[in-house]
């Protein structure tokens, strides 16, 4: 539903390479058991959609449920303490087929992961078993997901972790992670998700913990990678500088909720909702003067920001958990009823208190099959 029509007059960047997604998140719910009380929901009504080649941004404070989003979608929530409340994650298999991830069995699901989808997880040194060499593990994931003898997998093993720029791959399979720089450690566990060709690769904070120059080459290589293997990618971070650098694509969580989807160049000309807002204002930026950096809470806290959605018609009030409800609030007898993810303007969705004027918005379902040309990349994360 739209409730404002403007046409979108930018034409750069281009359509994905298929117009069919490669993965669809449809209402998830994720919840966990806290020992005492009402359980905590995690996650509440995620929509998203991944397009193959592209490259979505997933947005937010810690908390606000971007990896538990991302562990899902991998079945890798442990239950108990967690457990899927509702919902769908749609995956295109290579055949063609979709199959929903958190309906098929076990056997499926372990036959997907890291295969079809991998992951790299948030810190490296934690996620590499220290008492094997880097070149067991590496190995380990090869053979068990492709039909090959162990000196093939070998010299997979070898070539991946010299497409990610590992000197001397060879002799290095013998290393143990102790025995590699953090920014080492990150490309070996790049080479374990990438070393299966992935057609979606889940990067949880892939440059958390690495300095800024280690941080600019990670990113880099993912970039070149995608292009290189016509990938796509779920980058999960708060940078909102990684994002405009690198993303295609951004969803923007809070309270485990879709507050903001739209196209990377349009979210940073047009931020709608007063957290994305919140967000942008806290970046520092070279040639401003200040005493002290804008907090989130100066942004969210005020009022007038919350009163109406700039731009839409009236009656149009910003979704804010910590706020009290419209007075006209329309709350329907489902999951979440109080809340819709509406279509603002041309591929621009916003998280919304469902008042009189949205009582018959259907939720939206953010689908963009967007990708900007290369040529944009470095100029827009220059601007931030």
């Amino acid at each position: 539903m739209n409730t404002d029509t403007q046409p979108d007059t930018a034409n750069q960047g281009s359509m994905a390479s298929t117009d069919k997604p490669l993965m669809r998140i449809t209402d998830l719910a994720v919840s966990f058991d806290n020992g005492k009380g009402p359980r905590i929901q995690a996650v509440d009504g995620v929509r998203l959609s991944v397009y193959p080649g592209q490259t979505l941004a997933v947005v937010g404070e810690s908390g606000c449920g971007k990896s538990v989003t991302a562990l899902s979608t991998l079945r890798l929530i442990p239950t108990p303490p967690g457990r899927y409340d509702r919902g769908t994650i749609d995956f295109r298999l290579g055949d063609g087929r979709v199959v929903d991830l958190l309906d098929i069995d076990d056997g499926a699901i372990r036959r997907i992961r890291g295969n079809d989808i991998a992951m790299i997880f948030q810190e490296p040194m934690t996620s590499l078993n220290p008492v094997f060499s880097v070149g067991d593990q590496i190995i380990e994931a090869i053979e068990l997901h492709q039909n090959v003898r162990r000196a093939e997998a070998r010299s997979i093993a070898v070539t991946a972790m010299a497409d990610v720029g590992i000197p001397e791959p060879a002799s290095r399979l013998r290393a143990y992670p102790h025995q590699f720089s953090g920014g080492m450690r990150q490309r070996v566990m790049i080479a374990m998700a990438l070393a299966c060709k992935p057609r979606l690769l889940l990067a949880d904070e892939p440059s958390t913990a690495l300095d800024v120059t280690i941080q600019a080459q990670i990113l880099e290589l993912l970039a070149g990678l995608k292009a290189a293997h016509d990938m796509a990618i779920m980058l999960i971070t708060h940078d909102l500088g990684v994002v405009a650098q690198n993303a295609d694509i951004v969803c923007v969580m809070y309270a485990g909720r879709v507050v903001e989807y739209a196209r990377v160049d349009h979210l940073f000309a047009h931020p709608m909702h007063p957290y994305t807002r919140g967000l942008l204002e806290c970046i520092p930026r070279l040639g401003d003067r200040g005493d002290r950096l804008v907090t989130i809470n100066e942004t969210i806290d005020r009022p007038g920001e919350f009163e109406q959605l700039p731009g839409a018609r009236d009656g149009v009030r910003p979704w804010w958990p910590w706020h009290d409800p419209p007075p006209d609030l329309v709350r329907r007898d489902e999951p979440a009823g109080d809340y819709a993810l509406v279509e603002i303007r041309t591929g621009h969705w916003v998280g919304l208190w469902r008042t009189a004027a949205l009582a018959d918005a259907a939720q939206g379902l953010p689908d963009l099959a967007w990708t900007r040309p290369e040529s944009t990349a470095h100029s827009q994360g220059a601007q931030t």
